[in-house]
């Protein structure tokens, strides 16, 4: 055998070598956990034969405790480029049979040659994490590890999409990779995040909590919000973050990619013309209204199961990726507090980042009241909402289908934060406040003096709400002051939307210069 060739069969040889990562026995240790290696979650990720794998070869530097004899090819983490869907991306896996995915300073480097790679080439990057956390053997070297990750998260942001997949453990310092990335996505059951573990919170608080009630998928789902999405699978996860990507660009220069459309743009959807009940107080779902407007009722919804009472997601008209920003009068009402708030406003500015029209679909009788609200800071969290909504330039059609009411009403994408096309439908009620408060207000006085002469007071009120009613809240108020554009029927709204954004798509509008503005935190 030539020496090339003797070369060539080594080559092979450590190929094979790395692919086995922490090798067979850690592999069964993985699968009998219910999870995948980080090579077979990459294969499912993207298109077949796509993948092209960087620093296969590379090595740790530390030879402390004990580690100079714990080296595997590829250090832990599995990094490359790809395409899904024939579209470009950069991943990196952490593999948890090596070390247990724990960060070293090479492996930081493998990452960060990745982000620095999508950054150029303006691709998404997607990271899936499964690690220990820190490489405790290192030291200061995986926390300066760590530092250079998180910083370039931060200058990638709002330049290209950042997505995690918690396929595993993410504790410590490591979380705060994924939460500043765009969105995150957690396994149910066998992924968790937390800055200090339970043994640490029992030491420190006293509390007697397990993994999965302190940082698991359904806790980061429904009460913190720190994860946009779960998924009970492995392929099911994989499967989300890919139609996720089909509704965003590339880049923050391009537009997402338009979909062939069957679904014609002026169909009518009669149904919606009775779907406010006639009882203002009386709930509806929101969700079918989404369904009945957009492309083939197909709606991706972001944070399914973190304040209910404000939807966010992905939908397309005539094709078209837009953002869908709406009150669920089914949950609260539809009123804004400070999880509502907060989960909107990050979207919008999403949305703007990535030039992604949004549409908002209003019914909100105003933000919550009481001390919890209060002292947590509803008003920074409102003015989050006014301020992203304010900030963006991209396209911005609203619709107010029933109430619209005082502060609410402008942090909802009102005329005054520059939404390009505001429409209503003819029970839309755009006031201060509601006929019952307003008339407590106004004629208090009046109300007491007939209570006092014996007359029917409960008359009089009625008679002055109704009164309030048709000078105040319609539709046709805000129209005669141009704050609407147009009073629409219900089941043109599909057409109505469909057409403004067409309409909207040479639109250029932007901001006076500066370094950046200081949102309300």
């Amino acid at each position: 055998m030539s020496k090339q060739l003797e070369k060539i069969k080594q080559l092979i040889a450590k190929r094979e070598e790395a692919r086995i990562g922490g090798g067979e026995k850690a592999i069964e240790k993985q699968h009998a956990r219910g999870k995948y290696t980080a090579r077979e979650r990459i294969s499912m990720l993207l298109d077949e034969g796509s993948f092209e794998e960087y620093d296969m070869f590379k090595l740790h530097r530390c030879t402390n405790f004990g580690m100079e004899k714990k080296q595997y090819l590829g250090d832990g983490v599995v990094v490359g480029s790809g395409t899904i869907d024939g579209r470009l991306v950069f991943v990196f896996a952490q593999d948890f049979t090596v070390n247990g995915g724990s960060l070293s300073e090479t492996m930081a480097q493998k990452i960060c040659k990745v982000m620095d790679m999508a950054m150029k080439m303006g691709a998404p990057v997607i990271g899936i994490n499964d690690s220990g956390g820190a490489r405790i053997q290192e030291g200061i070297n995986a926390l300066a590890g760590y530092g250079e990750i998180f910083e370039r998260n931060i200058l990638a942001s709002g330049v290209i999409p950042q997505i995690s997949g918690i396929f595993g453990p993410c504790a410590g310092g490591a979380v705060y990779s994924p939460a500043l990335t765009d969105f995150t996505l957690m396994m149910e059951n066998t992924s968790y995040m937390f800055l200090t573990g339970p043994k640490v919170v029992k030491s420190v608080t006293g509390e007697d909590i397990d993994q999965e009630h302190l940082g698991g998928a359904s806790v980061h789902a429904s009460k913190s919000g720190v994860t946009h999405f779960t998924a009970s699978t492995e392929e099911e996860g994989l499967q989300m973050i890919k139609t996720l990507l089909s509704y965003i660009p590339s880049n923050n220069m391009e537009t997402a990619p338009r979909k062939k459309c069957d679904d014609p743009i002026d169909r009518l959807e009669d149904a919606l013309n009775e779907i406010i009940p006639d009882n203002g107080n009386e709930a509806y779902d929101m969700y079918k209204i989404i369904g009945g407007i957009v492309d083939d009722g197909e709606f991706f919804e972001i944070q399914p199961k973190f304040a209910r009472n404000i939807i966010i997601g992905f939908a397309r008209f005539n094709g078209q990726s837009v953002g869908i920003v709406a009150n669920q009068p089914s949950v609260y009402a539809g009123v804004l507090d400070v999880n509502a708030s907060r989960k909107g406003a990050r979207f919008v500015r999403f949305c703007d980042a990535f030039n992604i029209p949004i549409v908002s679909l209003v019914d909100v009788p105003g933000f919550l009241p009481g001390t919890g609200q209060e002292y947590n800071a509803v008003i920074l969290h409102g003015a989050q909402l006014l301020y992203a909504y304010g900030e963006a330039t991209v396209p911005k059609i609203t619709v107010t289908l029933r109430k619209s009411y005082g502060g609410s009403h402008i942090v909802m994408g009102c005329k005054q934060l520059r939404a390009d096309l505001n429409y209503a439908w003819p029970s839309a009620e755009i006031a201060v406040m509601g006929a019952s408060g307003a008339v407590a207000v106004l004629c208090a006085k009046e109300a007491k003096a007939k209570k006092d002469a014996g007359e029917d007071v409960n008359a009089f009120i009625a008679e002055k709400e109704e009164e309030y009613n048709n000078l105040f809240v319609t539709p046709y108020q805000a129209a005669k002051y141009g704050y609407i554009d147009d009073v629409i029927e219900p089941r043109n709204t599909r057409f109505r939307i469909c057409r403004g954004l067409a309409q909207l798509a040479t639109k250029r509008e932007s901001l006076p210069a500066k370094k950046h503005g200081n949102i309300p935190m």
